[in-house]
């Protein structure tokens, strides 16, 4: 679950006030996705360091401190308090967590710095790869910003729950179905709303033991959080899935899980966070399916023989 700030306020640079992060990150974890998430919050300054860090990670893990200022039109200190925001105890540990990413990025056969841009022209090769390419980094920058035991927590409370709702709106509705239609097949009693009457409905009839399950990219889109709220007040289990920990979803959710995103051109952030999220929700799946296995084992051979007879035949006859 991610921790609530309380503190707020400004810094002397008229920069947002770097408030408490999580932890102190590893050289292990993502350390640009954790950048990219926490980008609404930051402003002035903070946000200046940001883009430079994001615009050229190679160069900014070879950079002093001063010259990532001079770069960024910063300070020092500005830089200082921009590492701790982020969890880091100074600029030393940013350098090291940033250039052991590039390095695996390197190693793994793609870049960091991923070209997004795809003009009306460009050869089909090209978009496949610049695709193939952004989804990678993704997914490996979601792994790396899950958090496994609220996944855990959330895959526990679906298997109890006699009740499980989802909400989303648009794109996130899509996302949402698919999970509805994934549990529904291991026999758990799930419904997927995108019109907000009926959400507020259903959301109303929640009580303790169910789960409501919000899905927002941004976390900013207010029929869903209404919904989850609403759920929220009755007792209910509420699950936040959206790429921004401080976001107001994620703010209100009792249980957070994170993605990240990799935008091209044609695909901006809310379309290309739809793979990460899918993959997300399949690990939740798979996790609920695991604790409830002899009646999500006997559910899918049920399911799958009623659906059988409107296969093909093998040998072509039908």
């Amino acid at each position: 679950m991610v921790e609530r700030d309380t503190a707020a306020g400004v810094a002397v640079d008229g920069s947002a006030l770097d408030r408490p992060g999580p932890p102190a990150r590893t050289v292990a974890d993502g350390v640009l996705a954790h950048v990219r998430s926490r980008l609404p919050e930051f402003t002035g300054a903070l946000q200046r360091v940001a883009d430079e860090v994001l615009a050229d990670p190679d160069r900014a893990a070879r950079a002093t401190i001063v010259e990532l200022a001079e770069r960024s039109g910063t300070s020092p200190a500005t830089i200082t308090r921009f590492c701790r925001a982020l969890g880091f105890e100074g600029y030393a540990e940013l350098r090291l967590g940033i250039a052991a990413e590039t390095g695996r990025a390197r190693s793994a056969g793609w870049t960091v710095d991923i070209g997004r841009e795809i003009q009306p022209g460009d050869p089909l090769d090209r978009v496949l790869g610049q695709i193939m390419a952004a989804d990678t980094r993704a997914m490996h920058d979601t792994a790396a910003l899950l958090d496994l035991a609220a996944v855990g927590r959330a895959a526990d409370a679906i298997a109890r729950a006699p009740r499980v709702n989802i909400f989303g709106a648009s794109g996130s509705a899509l996302v949402g179905e698919e999970m509805r239609s994934s549990l529904h097949r291991i026999g758990v009693a799930a419904w997927a709303w995108r019109d907000v009457h009926d959400g507020l409905a259903a959301a109303a009839l929640l009580g303790p033991g169910d789960v409501a399950l919000g899905v927002s990219h941004s976390g900013q889109t207010r029929e869903t959080i209404e919904l989850l709220a609403e759920a929220g007040s009755h007792g209910a289990t509420t699950v936040a899935l959206t790429s921004f920990p401080r976001a107001a979803l994620a703010e209100l959710a009792d249980i957070v899980l994170l993605t990240a995103t990799q935008a091209t051109t044609f695909r901006p952030d809310a379309l290309s966070a739809r793979h990460p999220q899918l993959v997300v929700l399949d690990l939740l799946y798979i996790a609920v399916a695991q604790r409830t296995h002899s009646r999500a084992h006997a559910a899918f051979q049920r399911t799958a023989r009623a659906v059988d007879g409107h296969k093909a035949a093998r040998d072509g006859s039908a």
